[in-house]
């Protein structure tokens, strides 16, 4: 099995230039975890399973599993989320960051230029334009924002421009309702919105969930596919089953359930609710585009057990869980296609990112002494770091060997210009342990 490297197990590590390279890791990790507590938000205790428990008691209940597990359901899925693992020929536009709403775990403001694009309005139709004038093709089309029905004209007419330029794209908006009328649900339909997803705050008051409820249902007499999406916020569970059964008995699509996260700021009102983060918090520490934030505990443990209510009542809505993890796998699957073709490096199936082998120090020499051997000449050797690099796939050539292996997790960048693969995690494996499918 691979071992997740930590300051705790570094003294397995048995090779000295393994542990010293490992600790490079393990230091990175370390500041990061300084830098989160700063915001004075503890982490729970460390669950280093990942969750796998909580999936696994979910297996026989008619669940489809995707994503490595990322991404969880019954029923019906949005085409869009299938799209969405890898992000080909996808894309999400705004007309502004601008909105009614002040959501205490709302990310937005973590967006480049926040304050600018609130108060600006982008031109998403001529994004649109240069896209199709550039041989783009889009399949899946969405508009969010802020809130979008903020400027119904201008989102009315996006929806018009998308279909008139990629005529066959599923299309979809994302809006809070508040501000939804029937006169623009019949504007989106005629423009063949193919999905409208709202937002529920349970937070809010009876008469303004009332409302929004009487929305979602005007919209299913409207738009082919009405999809709630929101975050469960943990011990909200008893509510939100009520949530599922409502909005079961309207007969809507499906519910897409997001892992709650904190998002860097407005940290008083996590603490206050008593909220911890997710130990760990990612599987990969990188820098994601999805500008979620960090898990928060226990909201994953909702969302599953939220699954396994929809199957005991047989609620025929789609109810889908997206982990956090799930909002990042396109971004890796869209850098790493920027890897040229290598017998060195391999692009895993299960979370996209650029896999390769190391060995280390009194290693080196006795594992090119096999490669050689059987003419295996895809290697790299690195003076500096004292290690050998080599495909995963040729692991088994040193299965008689006992030898502590390094597994790499890297990703593609673009600096200035040109192309890197860039190391994010080291991980280790003794050689006749290891299968392919580990990785």
């Amino acid at each position: 099995m691979l071992l997740e490297l930590n300051e705790k197990n570094l003294k397995e590590i048995r090779n000295p230039e393994f542990k010293e390279y490992a600790q490079i890791y393990t230091r990175i990790y370390g500041r990061f975890l300084e830098q989160v507590k700063s915001h004075g938000l503890e982490f729970a205790a460390c669950r280093p399973d990942n969750g796998q428990a909580g999936k696994l008691s979910l297996q026989g209940k008619n669940m489809y599993f995707r994503n490595n597990d990322h991404s969880i359901h019954n029923n019906w899925l949005s085409p869009a989320c299938k799209a969405c693992n890898t992000g080909e020929n996808s894309a999400t536009f705004y007309l502004s960051l601008a909105c009614h709403r002040q959501c205490y775990y709302c990310f937005n403001p973590n967006q480049e230029d926040y304050e600018e694009h609130t108060l600006q309005r982008r031109d998403s139709i001529r994004e649109l334009k240069q896209i199709k004038q550039t041989g783009g093709k889009l399949s899946y089309i969405a508009l969010t924002g802020g809130e979008p029905l903020l400027h119904k004209q201008e989102t009315i007419r996006f929806f018009q421009e998308a279909k008139r330029l990629f005529p066959q794209a599923h299309t979809r908006l994302y809006t809070s309702g508040d501000l939804l009328d029937k006169d623009v649900l019949a504007e989106l339909a005629r423009v063949r919105l193919d999905e409208i997803r709202f937002s529920i705050k349970l937070e809010d008051s009876p008469a303004v969930r009332a409302a929004v409820m009487e929305r979602i249902g005007w919209a299913k007499d409207s738009i082919p596919s009405v999809v709630i999406e929101m975050p469960v916020i943990p011990g909200t569970l008893p509510e939100m089953k009520a949530l599922l059964q409502e909005l079961d008995a309207i007969g809507i699509a499906g519910i897409n359930l997001l892992e709650f996260c904190f998002p860097y700021h407005n940290q008083q009102e996590f603490q206050r609710r008593m909220f911890k983060l997710k130990n760990p918090p990612y599987k990969v520490l990188y820098d994601y585009w999805y500008a979620g934030g960090l898990p928060v505990d226990q909201s994953e443990e909702e969302c599953l057990a939220l699954l396994t209510f929809a199957a005991e009542q047989n609620l025929t809505l789609g109810v889908h869980y997206c982990s956090l993890a799930n909002k990042f796998s396109g971004q890796i699957f869209q850098q790493n296609q920027l890897a040229e073709k290598s017998g060195l490096i391999y692009l895993s199936p299960k979370d996209y990112f650029i896999k390769t082998a190391k060995v280390f120090g009194k290693d080196v020499q006795a594992a090119m002494k096999v490669f050689r051997k059987q003419h295996m000449t895809d290697y790299e050797l690195n003076e500096d770091y004292q290690y050998l690099e080599f495909p995963v796939s040729k692991i088994f050539l040193l299965k008689d060997m006992t030898v502590e292996v390094g597994i790499s997790t890297s990703i593609m960048e673009k600096r200035c210009g040109e192309i890197y693969r860039r190391e994010l995690k080291i991980e280790r494996v003794f050689s006749q342990d290891f299968q392919i499918d580990m990785v």
